[in-house]
């Protein structure tokens, strides 16, 4: 009995910190990148796509930091959907490279796709094909490759 408590509380902490770890280094890594391109705003954006665009534009401090918390939600969501899958799916822990970018670009195709036009924002295109280009290769890298090594890490 004690044998397994322990196992289940080993995997528990391994799941929370390959989540954590993967969720927090793509959020800050992709926030980072977004603020550079787009300018330090982009949290404001971030919050519209729950509170509208007037409300959000209109906010202040708190405002920014709903956008940065909900940035944070989705990209630690993106790490657990990962692990989740990674329990079953053995070959996105032995293959983080190759599927961390396909991951990546995932992540990018559910948000462009599904969750902005469902947002209170309404974006639904139609998208340039550059921009559609740098978002899937941003993606892949800073949010797909960060998530697939946390989790090979730190998921055992």
């Amino acid at each position: 009995m004690e044998v397994e408590s322990a196992t289940l509380t080993i995997d528990k902490r391994s799941a929370i910190l390959a989540i954590a770890t993967g969720g927090l280094i793509a959020g800050t890594l992709d926030l980072t990148q977004a603020c550079i391109l787009f300018g330090i705003r982009v949290p404001f954006g971030i919050a519209a796509g729950l509170l509208g665009t007037e409300a959000a534009h209109r906010g202040g401090a708190g405002i920014y930091a709903l956008g940065v918390f909900l940035h944070f939600f989705i990209a630690c969501s993106a790490a657990g959907i990962y692990y989740a899958a990674s329990r079953r799916l053995r070959f996105l822990v032995e293959n983080p490279l190759v599927c961390g970018l396909f991951f990546g670009a995932a992540v990018e195709v559910v948000m462009g796709y599904i969750v902005l036009p469902l947002s209170a924002l309404h974006d639904r295109g139609p998208y340039e094909l550059h921009d559609v280009l740098v978002g899937l290769g941003v993606h892949m890298v800073v949010v797909g490759l960060p998530i697939a090594y946390c989790v090979r890490r730190f998921g055992r």
